[in-house]
């Protein structure tokens, strides 16, 4: 890798093991190394030469607190606000790397660090701080069936193209049915992991009891009902993506332990005490406002600044209705592929379409435009075929006193079979619209056999 010789990095840390280890590491990757083992050393580099990334040791001098680390990383970025900083800090004193992170930091590894993941940190952080002129022109890129012309989605697919090939976390924001999934799917297929699995996951489903054995598996007695082993979900995404959507709904107790496996690639099946390393990127999804849950003390911020790296916006449909018409003939060719039956739509009707907010975005768009198709006179779909009644949002409970000549179980299985469609399986919301508790619905949905 000698066209690494091009790039500098700078090295701080008092302890010079630390210093001349990650010095031998990063010179067999073809890396250029500079090492300051003081305050006044690094700052003094700093203003001599730019440098093209740093890594910094969090607990500089030795210190309890954290302070001087803190103060250093001031400095840099003041000095060298545009170079990305790596910060090292000890699993116990995580907190310093957050508070890393507000001041400005890129990433942060704990002790002690997998070679192969502080590798993979640093290409995804260089990589990531290239200048455009820099990024191949003649790079392909799949846009995976994500359709848009309007200017935010051209902006969003542009930083789709240009994160994908990295290893950094992706966050993903949106509301329901705005097309996370497709974002997520994406970003791995413009990936160097394309070739591996790309794994799916609804955190939202899965209750806090069966979270560690779905996630890191388990080995056969580990539980009443374990007869075999079983792979998790992170090790079935060895080597590729593994899509973790509704993180928010995760509890506090699954958050740590979520953390744990995000930072370290390390993590052990129910039942076992042997660690198992796993190579895989995370992206993460949600609807959910995760800076106010911060704030709230409900989600925890180390995880945040972990799982959000790069954080992607969603735009709602009614933010971008230029791309109705592109949609809804896209799903018009769809459906003459699957029915074999030409549709058009008059401009009346796209009109109506236009006019129209979708609370539910572009999987609500969908179903309109089907249930058009099939309503439709000689195969043109005119305005009185265009039905936004049958996705307005509704209240479950009120749901429950309009339902006559069933038993009590039978309304209720059918609440919650309605809020499980309305709010797509998203357990907090699903919960809280019936009144009544994640562990308490989790009981029901198990009673009722309905899946999620």
């Amino acid at each position: 890798m000698s066209s690494n010789r091009k790039i500098e990095i700078l090295v701080v840390d008092d302890d010079r093991t630390i210093r001349e280890s990650l010095s031998f590491l990063l010179n067999r990757k073809g890396y250029k190394v500079a090492l300051a083992s003081s305050d006044a050393e690094c700052v003094e580099l700093l203003r001599d030469r730019l440098f093209s990334l740093i890594i910094m040791d969090m607990n500089f001098s030795l210190t309890t607190s954290g302070e001087e680390g803190l103060a250093l990383l001031r400095k840099a970025k003041i000095l060298q606000p545009e170079t990305p900083v790596i910060l090292i800090t000890a699993w116990g004193s995580i907190e310093l790397a957050v508070g890393g992170m507000r001041l400005g930091a890129f990433d942060f590894v704990t002790k002690p660090w997998n070679n192969l993941l502080l590798l993979q940190r640093i290409e995804t952080a260089l990589e990531l701080h290239k200048h455009e002129d820099d990024l191949a022109e003649t790079d392909s890129f799949d846009a995976c069936g994500i359709i848009g012309k309007s200017p935010i989605m051209v902006e969003l697919l542009e930083k789709i193209r240009k994160v994908a090939p990295t290893d950094a976390s992706v966050l993903i924001l949106g509301e329901n049915g705005s097309g996370k999934e497709m974002i997520a799917n994406a970003i791995h297929r413009n990936s160097r992991r394309r070739n591996s699995p790309f794994v799916m996951v609804n955190l939202g489903g899965i209750s806090q009891s069966l979270f560690e054995s779905e996630m890191f598996g388990h080995v056969k007695g580990a539980f009443t009902g374990a007869s075999s082993n079983r792979i998790g979900r992170f090790e079935a995404a060895a080597g590729g993506t593994i899509f973790l959507d509704e993180i928010g709904d995760l509890d506090e107790t699954s958050q740590v332990k979520m953390l744990r496996v995000l930072q370290q690639h390390t993590f052990e099946r129910l039942g076992e005490t042997l660690p198992i390393k796993v190579d895989f990127r995370a992206v993460c999804a949600t609807n959910a406002d995760l800076p106010k849950m911060v704030a709230e003390g409900s989600f925890r911020e180390d995880l945040f600044y972990r799982i959000n790296l790069i954080t992607l916006r969603v735009p709602s449909l009614r933010e971008r209705k230029e791309d109705i018409p592109l949609l809804v003939e896209h799903f018009l060719k769809k459906y003459q592929q699957q029915s074999c039956e030409k549709v058009r739509i008059s401009a009346a009707a796209m009109n109506r379409l236009l006019s129209y907010d979708y609370p539910g975005n572009i999987r609500q768009l969908k179903n309109i435009i089907d249930r058009a198709a099939i309503l439709c006179v000689e195969g043109v779909i005119e305005p009185e075929n265009i039905d936004f009644e049958d996705s307005r949002v509704s209240d479950s409970k009120t749901e429950i006193m309009n339902i006559d000549g069933c038993t009590l179980e039978e309304i209720e299985r059918q609440a919650i079979q309605t809020a499980m469609k309305q709010f797509d399986g998203n357990i907090t919301k699903v919960s809280s619209s019936l009144g009544i508790t994640r562990q308490s619905l989790y009981r029901k949905l198990e009673k009722y056999g309905i899946t999620i």
